[in-house]
């Protein structure tokens, strides 16, 4: 069972009293009622071939980053700050585990990697009949990067580390990400194992 939303007061509630005496049960109660954000960002990132439950492990590392950190006296809600842990911590994991980006990817380039399908979608949504050279200047104009970065990008993208939409066998009946069962446990499975002392040492130092 999802855990109920939380109103504004008592999440400044569960907030200070995790910030004021390390109320374990209040950190809980917190990160729980926030699971489905991990939810969320982790499944935008399924594309990039790699398990959901790792996805979603990472996502909820964030999650009790942001708690760690979080100011309840800031006029900003938990999940609006929450969010840019969670997706901070899962785009570092797929940085780290996809083999293209494995080494040397600066700021830029993390940006193209991230957004040049978006963007691709959205000249074509906008401009079907741009030619790619066209759409390949628009990016590069976009996202403050050189022709020859986007062309690379282009060009990774489409090798061995496909698309987890790209079909399989010659039919083209099933796609790649099929074969990306999920036998990992739940989300609230995961939110709960971001309990263990381990996880916390290593996320929630002061």
């Amino acid at each position: 069972m999802k855990a109920p939303l939380l109103t504004r007061e008592r999440e400044t509630d569960l907030a200070q009293a995790w910030a004021q005496r390390q109320d374990e049960d209040a950190l809980h109660e917190l990160v729980s009622a926030h699971a489905r954000l991990v939810v969320s960002q982790a499944s935008a990132y399924r594309g990039y071939g790699l398990a959901m439950s790792d996805l979603l492990q990472e996502g909820n590392l964030g999650l009790m980053q942001a708690a760690a950190r979080f100011d309840p006296d800031r006029e900003v809600r938990f999940s609006t700050y929450a969010v840019w842990w969670i997706r901070a911590a899962i785009q570092d994991f797929v940085l780290r585990n996809w083999s293209i980006v494995r080494t040397g990817t600066t700021t830029p380039e993390k940006s193209l990697f991230f957004n040049l399908r978006r963007l691709r979608a959205k000249i074509a949504g906008t401009d079907a009949g741009i030619s790619d050279t066209d759409a390949r200047g628009k990016i590069a104009d976009e996202l403050k990067v050189q022709l020859k970065q986007v062309e690379t990008m282009e060009s990774r993208l489409s090798g061995p580390d496909q698309s987890a939409n790209a079909p399989l066998g010659e039919d083209g009946s099933s796609e790649w990400q099929d074969l990306l069962v999920d036998d990992g446990p739940s989300p609230e499975d995961l939110v709960q194992k971001t309990r263990d002392n381990q996880v916390r040492a290593k996320w929630l130092k002061t």
